[in-house]
């Protein structure tokens, strides 16, 4: 199959681009995701695809989408940033752009993506963590993508990590593992030591021009970089969280490879390194067995691009 088209959709935009089967993008386009009523959100991404194929000449489209998508690859069954509820995007799709369409949740896109063309490139044991304002995930064992019975496999952040007590989640449980380990996790603790501490978070503080409340990860990563002992703290301990929660997957799952991409993947070693040793500290049977290597994403955003029009190409 030739140039495919892939459509990363998120919250507040929506991504589309056309790719090669290497996995290169020769263009992209990019919208603001529009009042969020599913016309509105299906016109946005039809437009885009559409303005696309004007110019080049594909064969199928991939979309990656944020939240449960069914075993069908075709239905949306529910996303919390976007009016789908059993949203059947693959069929309307496949009908307004009179092309085949695939569609995936976006973690497993990005994922996919990162094996085929990125840091985790032939390997066939993976374990791909997507870290931003949650935990999303994507499994792919003997190169195989694992999506379950219902298509809704490796919503890993929602791992129950704390039984008694745990921090509330906006999937309506308490203790899950993304209230510890991602990106709203660390922007929390950062928020709450400038305010206790204000003389230790000094740096953080300075670049959130005085106002804890005004702390971002960027500010957080920053100060961090730079030695501050506050932002340090701050990524160990979040970093004990994601590495705790790899050694229990990896119970599950024995992977040869734990890669870890979104947003909070921008702080490189500063991330990795501390992430590693709470993983090894925690891996059952430690010193008695193989270990993951664990990886920062190479593709960044292009990611869940690269990887929904891959999917759409190898399902054609």
């Amino acid at each position: 199959m030739g140039l495919v088209i892939g459509v990363d959709i998120g919250g507040t935009k929506v991504a589309a681009a056309v790719v090669d089967e290497d996995g290169i993008m020769i263009e992209k386009l990019r919208v603001d995701t529009p009042a969020k009523t599913p016309g509105s959100v299906n016109d946005a991404i039809a437009d885009l695809v559409w303005k696309l194929r004007e110019r080049h000449d594909v064969e199928a489209v991939g979309m990656g989408a944020p939240g449960f998508v069914s075993a069908d690859r075709s239905t949306v069954l529910f996303t919390p940033n976007l009016p789908w509820r059993a949203e059947p995007l693959g069929a309307e799709m496949t009908e307004r752009l009179n092309l085949p369409t695939v569609v995936e949740n976006d973690a497993n896109c990005a994922a996919w993506a990162e094996v085929r063309f990125g840091a985790a490139q032939g390997e066939q044991n993976v374990v791909a963590l997507t870290i931003g304002t949650g935990i999303g995930g994507g499994i792919i064992l003997g190169g195989q993508l694992i999506r379950g019975e219902f298509g809704i496999a490796a919503e890993i952040g929602h791992m129950n990590v704390v039984i008694e007590g745990g921090l509330r989640c906006g999937c309506g449980n308490r203790g899950c593992w993304e209230q510890y380990g991602s990106g709203r996790a660390l922007v929390r603790d950062a928020q709450d030591f400038a305010r206790i501490s204000p003389s230790l978070a000094q740096r953080m503080l300075e670049l959130a021009g005085g106002d804890p409340d005004k702390i971002t990860g960027p500010e957080v990563t920053q100060a961090a970089k730079e030695g501050d002992p506050a932002a340090l703290e701050i990524y160990r301990v979040i970093a004990g969280s994601i590495g705790y929660g790899m050694a229990d997957l990896a119970a599950v799952l024995d992977p040869a490879v734990f890669l870890i991409g979104g947003g909070v993947a921008d702080a490189g070693e500063l991330l990795r390194t501390p992430v590693e040793k709470a993983y090894l500290e925690r891996l059952t049977g430690r010193g008695r067995r193989p270990f993951a290597k664990v990886l920062i994403a190479r593709l960044g955003g292009e990611a869940g691009i690269v990887g929904a029009a891959d999917l759409a190409r190898t399902s054609g």
